[in-house]
């Protein structure tokens, strides 16, 4: 994926372009159009088309700090999935979710550490947000959101440790008392960051959903900043009326 300049942006109540790519809402589902180049080492053409229909759209917002400078927005926590990629076996159907981060601040100036996870349930979805903020305080939350978009608070399980990822990337999620949750697919692995479908047991129900870890102490190592333009390359210029 690749940043862009201010020129490649283009927005309205119902869409979202940056570049080739883009956002449209039609009123019942979210439809993505992607056309980009994947990072190394695999560099290739990453085009198609992603469909995102929710079952409710929610109104909650989530302060992750007293002041309010990081919210988290989970727009629509249920949903289902179609993707349709230009390349062999990128085709397939199933639950996802939509949700954003908003914020005042740069994430490193408040926090060192956090664990998020969207788990689908027999109802709709749970969802865990834990962090470590850099004045020693700690957030842990947990959501219940039902089909119709309807949520409530919920006390958490216990934390409980997941093998550390490729990069040694402590992690950690709540699950069920004497349930040991594991990962089933890695999604993305970065020195600070990791993605990954996990199963756990919340309440008795078995469920796989998706997880991330973000170590931000790492983050702000002066050695690992310079590998994102490697993997996240900038062009500040965009036009779009040159055909591509």
């Amino acid at each position: 994926m690749t940043d862009r300049g201010r020129s490649a942006l283009r927005q309205s109540p119902d869409s979202f372009t940056v570049g080739p790519s883009s956002l449209h809402w039609t009123g019942e589902e979210l439809v993505i159009s992607v056309d980009e180049i994947g990072s190394p080492p695999l560099v290739s053409r990453v085009r198609g088309t992603i469909r995102v229909r929710p079952t409710a759209l929610t109104s909650v917002e989530l302060p992750l700090t007293e002041d309010g400078a990081h919210i988290w927005r989970p727009f629509a926590p249920t949903c289902s999935i179609e993707v349709d990629l230009d390349a062999k076996g990128w085709q397939w159907t199933g639950h996802g979710y939509f949700d954003a981060n908003f914020g005042t601040r740069a994430l490193e100036q408040d926090f060192s550490y956090w664990t998020w996870g969207r788990f689908p349930t027999g109802t709709g979805s749970t969802c865990f947000y834990d962090a470590t903020r850099l004045d020693g305080s700690d957030l842990g939350v947990g959501v219940k959101f039902d089909d119709c978009g309807h949520a409530r608070s919920i006390s958490p399980p216990r934390k409980t440790n997941l093998k550390r990822s490729l990069w040694a990337l402590r992690r950690q999620t709540r699950a069920d008392t004497g349930y040991q949750p594991h990962q089933v697919q890695s999604m993305l692995d970065a020195p600070f960051y990791t993605r990954a479908a996990v199963k756990t047991q919340i309440d008795g129900e078995e469920t796989t959903g998706v997880h991330e870890a973000l170590d931000l102490k790492r983050f702000r190592s002066p050695l690992l900043k310079p590998m994102l333009a490697v993997r996240v390359p900038r062009r500040k210029i965009w036009r779009f009326d040159v055909p591509r």
